[in-house]
């Protein structure tokens, strides 16, 4: 799909290219707020946060490094988001984790903290915004100070930086300076300050005489890069990792998208949000629930080799035979039983990103009371 405009010679044309989103336009200055060179010749490690299950629980090794001993958690909730949640939970109640929990409410995650610090919300500090659908800058100036003892992460960090014995200047810059460097010159910063925002200027028909960021400036339909990195160079399907079919034990493909009252897992703890939905749904078609025995509105268990979860079962058009719809994301807590959707979906990783795999998960499911 995405090789069409080239095929067709779309991209010479306004609005006549592939947009998968406008994040990657705005020109951020990553080195200006990340300032790799203080690490010298120091390399962190990265964690990929959708293995966070099995990483908080893999011993030290040669090829993973030390054992993970302490956490920082932030603008997250990962016991309720992360895939293959059951091996989340182990990790978060291991005894011997430290883990401190930025938040502002006690989500599913702050459960396991050993400290909570809390933080400031939208409405309280400064903060620069890009988009996933539009092209302009975004200032978000606080409409109130910071409540009781929050604080914004910033602050945060630059105290533990402080206590940590960090003296660099760097370490020194409040939250308006670092907006002012997340753009730079790129953007103009008194126009942000004056409206709220600011519209990049970017050409309508940005490749219509070429000039792609790929080595040749052309749109490759066979990636040198990509077959650089052992993947293939050419677009390609990838089969999944549970294919439908494959298991007699898991005969059903679960997906999971957004319950409509919520924003992901943001706002499950809004009572009147939690009324609209009532609790966890689960969509199957009048088909698969008749040969099941299931009954709309009935209570079901939803189960692979990795969890289980109950949720309210809910006939329906949406789910085409063969597929059911895990509607999320509950937080765990809220949910029926204490586990939620995340329960049963996979660690495992996209080829291309190494990003999760939340829609590649084989289930069945039954009457709770069977």
């Amino acid at each position: 799909v995405a090789a069409l405009p080239a095929l067709v010679g779309a991209w010479r044309h306004r609005a006549g290219g592939l947009l998968l989103s406008s994040s990657g336009e705005f020109p951020i200055r990553h080195e200006a707020l990340e300032r790799p060179e203080l690490r010298a010749d120091k390399a962190p490690r990265s964690i990929n946060m959708s293995s966070i299950g099995d990483d908080l629980l893999r011993p030290a090794s040669d090829g993973f490094g030390p054992a993970v001993e302490a956490l920082i958690v932030y603008n997250s909730n990962p016991v309720a988001v992360a895939p293959d949640s059951g091996r989340v939970v182990q990790g978060f109640a291991r005894e011997d984790l430290f883990t401190v929990v930025l938040e502002h409410f006690q989500t599913d995650t702050a459960d396991y903290a050993d400290y909570i610090l809390p933080a400031t919300t939208q409405l309280e500090h400064w903060d620069i915004h890009r988009s996933y659908g539009h092209t302009d800058v975004l200032l978000n100036r606080p409409a109130i100070a910071p409540m009781g003892q929050a604080k914004p992460n910033t602050q945060i960090f630059r105290e533990l930086a402080q206590r940590m014995g960090f003296c660099e200047p760097c370490f020194e810059d409040d939250d308006l300076s670092l907006c002012r460097s997340a753009f730079g010159e790129r953007v103009d910063f008194e126009q942000l300050l004056a409206t709220g925002f600011s519209t990049l200027a970017l050409p309508e028909a940005p490749f219509a005489d070429g000039g792609f960021p790929t080595p040749s400036g052309k749109c490759e339909l066979f990636s040198q890069r990509l077959a650089a990195q052992g993947l293939d160079g050419l677009p390609d399907h990838i089969p999944n990792y549970e294919l439908p079919g494959s298991s007699v034990d898991y005969p059903l493909a679960m997906i999971s998208p957004p319950a409509r009252n919520f924003l992901n897992s943001s706002f499950v703890n809004v009572k009147s949000l939690r009324d609209v939905g009532a609790e966890p749904l689960l969509e199957m078609s009048a088909a698969d629930a008749a040969a099941r025995g299931l009954e709309s509105g009935s209570v079901v268990r939803v189960f692979n080799q990795r969890g289980d979860y109950r949720c309210r079962l809910k006939v329906s058009a949406r789910a085409r035979p063969g597929v059911v719809n895990g509607l999320g994301i509950w937080w765990r807590k809220m949910g029926l039983d204490g586990h939620n959707v995340n329960q049963l979906t996979s660690q495992k990783l996209t080829d291309l990103g190494r990003a999760p795999t939340f829609y590649d998960c084989l289930v069945e499911v039954e009457s709770a009371q069977a």
